[in-house]
C-alpha cells in the first residue's frame, strides 16, 4: 500500500501517541513516534516530514523550543500543537513560534484528521508555481489554461486539477486512492469508474491529437505524466 504523507508525532504520552499512530496508518499516513524533544529533534534533522505534531509538554525539549528550531531550518512544513494547555495565552506563544494550528486536549480523532487534511492542501497550494511545463505541455495556474504544441485545450475544473496532480508529479504513479483524496475529497473508494472516466477525457484532450502521449497507467499501480 503506498504511503501518501510522512509525519513526526512527538508526543511522550505512549498509549496516546500509539492510538494516533494506529489511526492515522488506516488512513495510509506514516507515523514517526518521538517520545521526547531530543528525539523529535533527531528525527526532524534525519527525515523529510510533510507535518509535524508537536506536545508541548516534552521532556528534555519542550515543543515551543522544538517549533522554534524547526522553523529556522523549514518554514513551510506544517505544525500542529497538540496540547492539555488551553490558555489563549498559550495559543498565542504557539503561533508566534511558528505553529499552523492548535489542538487541546482531549480531542477527537476525526478533527485531528480534518485539520491535517486542510494544513496539506494549504501547503499543496502554497507550492504551486505560476506554470507548469511538461515536454510541450504548460499548465497556467494564473489563467487556468492549457496548451500542448501552441494549441489551447479546454478544461473542466476537474480534469484540470487532475492534470495538475499529474504534472506535479512528473514520472511518479499517482494511485487512484490519492487521487480520489486530492481530486474528489475522498478518503475511500466509491467502487465507481469515475477516475477511468476522466483520465479517459484527459487523454482524448491531452494525447489524441499528439504523437507523444504524455499520460500512462501502471496497471494496479495508477497513473502517471511523463
Amino acid at each position: 500500500m503506498e504511503i501518501v504523507h510522512r509525519i513526526l508525532l512527538a508526543e511522550d504520552e505512549q498509549k496516546l501517541a500509539q492510538v494516533v499512530r494506529e489511526e492515522l496508518s488506516r488512513l495510509r499516513y506514516r507515523v514517526d513516534i518521538a517520545p521526547d524533544g531530543l528525539a523529535a529533534s533527531r528525527l526532524f534533522e534525519e527525515n523529510d516530514y510533510a507535518l509535524v505534531i508537536l506536545d508541548i509538554n516534552l521532556p528534555y525539549k519542550n515543543g515551543l523550543a522544538l517549533c522554534r528550531e524547526f522553523r529556522k531550518t523549514n518554514k513551510k512544513v506544517p505544525i500542529i500543537m497538540l496540547t492539555a494547555l488551553g490558555d489563549i495565552q498559550d495559543k498565542v506563544e504557539a503561533f508566534n513560534v511558528g505553529a499552523d494550528d492548535y489542538l487541546v486536549k482531549p480531542f477527537h480523532f476525526e478533527e485531528l484528521f480534518a485539520r491535517i487534511k486542510v494544513l496539506f492542501k494549504r501547503s499543496d497550494l502554497n507550492e504551486i508555481k505560476d506554470k507548469i511545463i511538461v515536454a510541450d505541455l504548460e499548465i497556467d495556474f494564473q489563467n487556468k489554461s492549457v496548451v500542448r504544441g501552441g494549441v489551447p485545450i479546454h478544461l473542466t475544473a476537474k480534469e484540470f486539477t487532475l492534470l495538475v496532480l499529474l504534472a506535479r508529479n512528473p514520472d511518479r504513479v499517482i494511485s487512484k486512492q490519492e487521487i480520489l483524496e486530492k481530486v474528489w475529497d475522498l478518503s475511500f473508494d466509491t467502487g465507481t469508474n469515475t477516475i477511468e472516466v476522466y483520465i479517459s477525457f484527459l487523454r482524448n484532450k491531452i494525447d489524441k491529437k499528439f504523437d507523444t502521449k504524455l499520460i500512462h497507467t501502471k496497471p494496479g499501480f495508477g497513473y502517471y505524466l511523463k
